[in-house]
């Protein structure tokens, strides 16, 4: 009894923590259209007061990158790696022993794409990110994201 007690106060801190950085980051995901087969699409984090997230490149030993992923689509594709738009914040982390370029407040996320031709498609995937502020971090966490292409 006393192991079934552990294990689910277990699982509901780990719940707690989980949905506690969901909280912390408010994305939002938007298009805009640059001609009839070109389109910007916008990744954009705001992030509650003293907490970051981390660049798309990260040295070794370091934090957990943010990381975008798309689903395959015949009709997208994709030109070079997402820009990063966003007060860009170069330091020594402690808790990983490495210089770290983050983010605070709110960062953008800027992916060009082209579409095959006038289709109406969407753009789908996952960014995977982690949340720390300067005592502690919490665990990555996966946003999913759907864009409509018009």
């Amino acid at each position: 009894m006393k192991k079934l007690f552990a294990l689910s106060l277990g699982l509901i801190v780990v719940i707690l923590v989980h949905a506690q950085a969901q909280n912390l980051v408010d994305w939002n995901f938007s298009a805009k259209k640059i001609n009839s087969t070109t389109y910007e699409i916008y990744l954009t984090a705001n992030l509650e007061p003293g907490w970051h997230v981390y660049s798309q490149s990260t040295p070794d030993g370091g934090p957990l990158p943010t990381t975008i992923s798309y689903a395959k689509n015949p009709l997208v594709s994709l030109n070079g790696k997402a820009k990063e738009v966003g007060k860009l914040e170069q330091r020594f982390e402690e808790i990983f022993g490495v210089d770290v370029k983050q983010f605070s407040d709110k960062v953008s996320f800027v992916q060009t794409i082209q579409i095959k031709g006038k289709v109406k498609t969407s753009l789908t995937g996952n960014v995977e990110f982690m949340t720390c502020n300067d005592r502690e971090c919490m665990p990555p966490t996966t946003q999913k994201f759907s864009i409509a292409l018009n």
